[in-house]
Order: structure tokens, then sequence, then C-alpha cells
């Protein structure tokens, strides 16, 4: 009874400390953490993903839910009295881009993720009424595609504009963790949860056998650094464009935010010019840099109907996808995206990765696995105008799975007609779009 009632009871929970942040938008609160209890760290043990990389203790889900009730109750414990030890985080690289650069992601502990996500959810619940609509990223009911889509219906109003395309050097290794603690300072200070914070921002990295303990930054691949990055562009961005420079411009501007990639359109080249002016002071006053050579303004306006326009095609990436002017069915000019082609590389070189090092498994347990990396891609990628690039997908993973299977001893799907015929026994999922514009359009 008491399991079945618990995800209702948490949510209550959740919802009270939503009103009360709501109903007293300057109060600084200081009790928060009795909310936590057994049944919230039950709910947050179900909200952790099971299939994550493990940490410095190498303890997985399964090990950790063999005993569950006596690990959480220890954990509670530990954490309501002080004692909670945050581990180091095991840092691994992953590819980045085009697979030249890697990215530095951090791996908690199965049992640290279950903590970060309980106060997570507390500190959602608080600042879901502080954020502002230009943030999407890892927000409850917000997606990328919606920041996709309001930067499409963003042009497509203004007829074009100007984009600021910005980029923040290394922003998690960078977030400063005196303005951070400044930041929460105005909103939360419960003392239990603040103190717990303060040890996963302590907490050292283990990388190469080495561990050290950096003093800025807040690790990726923490279930809580999405959060805090939220709670320092809300006040390091967010604000200060709506409060103090959208009001100054002469025309129309709005900042689309998610985590921390972001663009800024602008009606107006001189708006323009002036944000990117000041920005870079704005953000160095806070410890971050904007990359100087991938933070750029560029003119993205309407090309003319007669097509008597010579200049090259504007383009811009955001999250995962170009931008540009296409021309409509119907002989007009409307916003497009496409899968940005450093992430299809990406993508294709961990297929060819994969099917190198499955080559020898049945053709239906591959085909099965392909599939669901197809499936998957077009999840994300499948937006109406994006026909091209997932087919550019379904291709290239077609040219790949047929030059492994031509690796395997005695093979005999070298000929293309041999290879058309098993894609007929065993075909691979079509393109196909998830996230149509006219299916959003239809809502009421």
């Amino acid at each position: 009874m008491e399991g079945t009632l618990g995800p209702k009871d948490v949510s209550t929970k959740l919802q009270r400390i939503a009103e009360l942040a709501r109903g007293s938008p300057s109060m600084v609160l200081t009790t928060l953490a009795h909310h936590i209890d057994i049944e919230f760290l039950r709910e947050a043990h179900k909200r952790t993903r099971k299939d994550g990389a493990v940490g410095i203790d190498e303890q997985t889900s399964e090990q950790y839910a063999a005993s569950l009730e006596e690990n959480l109750r220890g954990l509670l414990e530990r954490f309501k009295s002080g004692d909670y030890y945050a581990p180091p985080v095991r840092r691994v690289h992953i590819p980045k881009g085009d697979g030249s650069k890697t990215r530095p992601i951090g791996v908690p502990t199965f049992e640290d993720k279950i903590l970060q996500r309980s106060v997570t959810m507390v500190l959602e619940a608080v600042y879901e009424q502080e954020f502002l609509d230009c943030s999407y990223g890892f927000r409850p009911g917000r997606s990328p595609h919606q920041a996709l889509e309001a930067v499409r219906e963003t042009l497509m109003k203004m007829r074009g504009g100007w984009v600021l395309e910005v980029d923040i050097e290394k922003f998690f290794d960078s977030l400063d963790h005196g303005h951070l603690r400044s930041f929460l300072d105005e909103r939360v200070r419960d003392g239990v949860i603040r103190r717990t914070i303060d040890k996963w921002l302590k907490a050292g990295v283990l990388e190469d056998g080495q561990l050290h303990y950096p003093d800025a930054g807040s690790p990726q691949g923490g279930v809580i650094s999405p959060m805090l990055a939220n709670v320092y562009l809300h006040e390091v961005l967010d604000k200060w464009f709506a409060t103090d420079v959208a009001p100054r411009l002469n025309g129309l501007a709005r900042l689309i935010r998610f985590a921390d990639d972001f663009v800024i359109i602008f009606e107006l080249e001189q708006d323009a010019r002036r944000v990117l002016d000041v920005l870079p002071k704005r953000f160095e006053k806070y410890g971050l840099r904007l990359h100087p050579t991938k933070t750029r303004l560029l003119p993205f306006k309407k090309p003319p109907r007669s097509g008597g326009d010579q200049t090259p095609r504007a383009t811009f990436d955001l999250l995962g996808f170009t931008h540009f002017w296409g021309k409509h069915h119907q002989g007009g000019h409307v916003v497009r995206r496409q899968t940005a082609r450093d992430r299809l590389c990406r993508a294709l070189k961990r297929v060819a990765e994969w099917c190198r090092r499955h080559r020898h498994q049945s053709i239906a347990d591959q085909q099965r696995a392909l599939n669901s990396k197809l499936r998957g891609h077009y999840a994300y990628f499948g937006i109406t105008g994006n026909a091209r690039g997932l087919r550019r997908f379904y291709d290239g993973v077609r040219r790949l799975w047929q030059k492994w299977l031509n690796r395997r001893s005695a093979s005999r799907h070298t000929k293309w007609d041999v290879f058309q015929a098993l894609l007929k026994r065993y075909p691979l999922s079509r393109p196909r779009v998830v996230h149509s514009v006219y299916r959003l359009a239809a809502k009421p």
C-alpha cells in the first residue's frame, strides 16, 4: 500500500513546494530537505536511469536494487545528518562534433545519482516558478524540438533577421562556484540541501587513474548539473536579457536557450551589434568566455521571391540541425532544418563501429539492433523538412551493413542484388517524420 501511494505523495509534496515558491516570489526558502523522505528517494530511484555507466565504485543498478530499502534508508540517514560523502566522479570522454575532439563527461556512482535526482526534483519545484520561457533545456515538459520550433517561428514571423549564434567555451568546466552559491542564496538556503550541493561541487574527478579537485565547474553527466547550469544562466543571461537588454532595443529580439546552447534573433542589425559588443563583457563578469570563432553574427534575411539575389545561402547550427532558407512547394521561402553534417558523420561512425564489433552476430539480431538505432535517430531528427537528412542516414546505415557483412567469412552479400534480396527478408526501418509542424499547428 505504501509503495502504491508513494508517487502520488511525492507529487503532492512537489506541488506544495511549487505553490509556496510561486506565492512568495521574493521569499528565501530555508526548509526544503524535510520533504525528502524514504518515499521521495524511492521515486527518485524510479526516475534514475538504470542502464548508465557505473561510477568509481563499479556498483550497478541491479546490485543496488538487491538491497534497495536498506540502501535507501542508509542514504536518507546520511543525507539528513550531514554524513553523506559525495564520491568522486569518474571522467570519460565522448566524441564531440566531427569526432576530432571529445567532451568530458562525469559519471557519478548510482547511489549519488539517486540523491542528485532527489535534490533536483526539489529545486525544479522551486525554480520552475522562476525560469523564463526562453529556457527550454532539461526542464519538465520542455524539449529541444520546442526550442527548434521557437527558432523557426521567430524567423518566419520576422521574415528573417540577424542571428547571433553563441558558443560558451567550456561552460560546464568554467561555472564559478562562488557566483553559483550567490545565485542559490537568493532563493534556496536550506542547510541540508546547500551542504550537499557544496559536496558535489567539491567532489573530486578521477581521470586516467589520477584524482584531482577542480575549483570551478559542474561535471557534465551528473543529474544535478543541468539544474545548476539553468540556475546560473537564468541569472547571467535570461533575466539580464529580458529586463536590461530587450527593453532598450529598437526592434524585436528573442533569446532561445537550451542549456548552454543558445541563439538570439534580432530584427535590426544595429541591435544585434550592440548586444554582441556587450555580451562578452557580461559573461566575463561571471567567469565565462565566449568561443572566439564559434560565436558569430550572421544575416539571415528572407530571400526575395524573384530569386535575383545571388548572395551565398546563410546557415547556422543549433541542437544538431542546420537552419537555412529553402523553397516552399508553393514557391515561397520557409526556414528549413536538416541534420547538421557533424552530427550525421558522428552517428554513422557509431553505426560503423557497432557493425564492426557485431559483424558475426546473426542477420536477424543485427537487423533488430540496427532498426533500433534507426528509430532512435528518426525520433530526434525526424522533423518536417529533413527528409533528405533522414534518407542520408538510412542510406549510410544500409551501406555500412553491407560492408561489414562482406567481412564475414564465406560471405555471399557482396553483390548489390543479393544484398537487396536480403533487405526484403530483413528490412531496415524507413525514414519517417516524427515531429511534424503541421501536427503542431493543428493542435488547439
